[in-house]
């Protein structure tokens, strides 16, 4: 996303990019946007993301599948990732 914004895209159309795709593939009565009855996982932050880009760093929950996962949860699985692949890298 910082990407597109160092690009010159703006910041409503980069948070708009889920929709483009919904479209593309014939799904956004499905997909694209959080409404009542559509799939959707969301990120939810903790800052606005209109107000600088970078916000979208800010995670303070993620919803996967129905399921939440709050940020004490994926700061648990952030490390548990990290010491992962520290041991797999000694035991190459």
């Amino acid at each position: 996303m910082q990407l597109w914004r160092k690009a010159g895209v703006s910041d409503a159309h980069i948070l708009a990019a889920t929709f483009d795709p919904a479209v593309f593939l014939g799904m956004e009565d499905s997909l694209g946007t959080a409404e009542k009855g559509k799939i959707a996982d969301l990120v939810l932050l903790d800052a606005n993301t209109l107000d600088n880009i970078t916000n979208t760093e800010k995670i303070e929950a993620v919803i996967i599948n129905g399921h939440l996962f709050n940020s004490k949860n994926l700061k648990a699985m952030k490390a548990t990732i990290i010491a992962f692949n520290k041991k797999a890298k000694l035991q190459r």
